[in-house]
């Protein structure tokens, strides 16, 4: 498995070089920013395949930096942050972050976390190459091979994490699918942190996919247990 090129951006000067560092022993190719305008340039100009941002920069917060790179790419997005508080992990996730590491942190664990997210990117572009079918289910279309889900005719605006999500559902429509097995899927794991995460994402997911999230019509919640995609005429 080729290393995926990872953008740093951290305005730490320690916690910069730690990091780019460790990339560096493990055979990382990286690239830094130390503010919030650099790390976007960085992002648009350098299309790396994974970006670990620190929330707290001097120029704009950091979940502003995701919501611009949210405008134009689904690059996966681990955030790292002193900010420990739920309140500040689920406005990060909700802007479209893909996980989310608090500091301090073990060198270790951010290691652990790129590998996850760069299975996830090789299970996903894999699944991409080989799916050749188009899931349909009342006015909304997955078109597993292409790689977009469309509602009503509409293309929906997915994260990356929405969208495997979605694929994960309708591939098992009509089945309940546990918190575990869901987390074990999208993560590569189940920690308590990823099933508060998943709530989140399936929460934003259903904005975009429910004319009523109140009343949903595609995806049902089991409560302590999970989700399920209903079949619709």
């Amino acid at each position: 498995m080729n290393k995926p090129v990872i953008l740093v951006v951290e305005d730490d000067a320690p916690v910069r070089n730690l990091m780019t560092t460790t990339l560096k022993t493990n055979d990382y190719r990286y690239l830094v920013a130390a503010n919030g305008e650099a790390a976007i340039l960085e992002a648009s100009s350098h299309n790396p395949d994974i970006v670990l941002l620190d929330l707290g920069l001097p120029d704009m917060d950091g979940v502003q930096v995701i919501e611009k790179i949210r405008s134009w790419s689904n690059m996966p997005i681990i955030v790292i942050s002193a900010r420990s508080e739920d309140s500040d992990k689920i406005e990060a996730l909700d802007a479209g972050a893909d996980d989310y590491l608090t500091k301090p942190f073990s060198v270790e664990e951010m290691l652990a976390r790129l590998r996850v997210t760069q299975r996830r990117l090789a299970y996903m572009t894999a699944e991409i190459l080989s799916a050749g079918s188009v899931f349909e289910n009342g006015k909304l279309r997955v078109d597993y091979a292409g790689g977009c889900a469309y509602l009503d005719g509409q293309e929906l605006h997915l994260t990356p994490i929405e969208y495997k999500l979605l694929c994960l559902l309708s591939k098992n429509v009509g089945k309940v699918l546990t918190h575990t097995y869901i987390t074990q899927n999208i993560w590569g794991r189940s920690w308590d942190n990823d099933i508060a995460s998943l709530r989140v994402f399936m929460a934003t997911l259903r904005k975009k996919l429910e004319a009523e999230p109140d009343s949903p019509q595609y995806i049902q919640t089991h409560i302590g247990v999970g989700y399920r995609m209903m079949k619709v005429e």
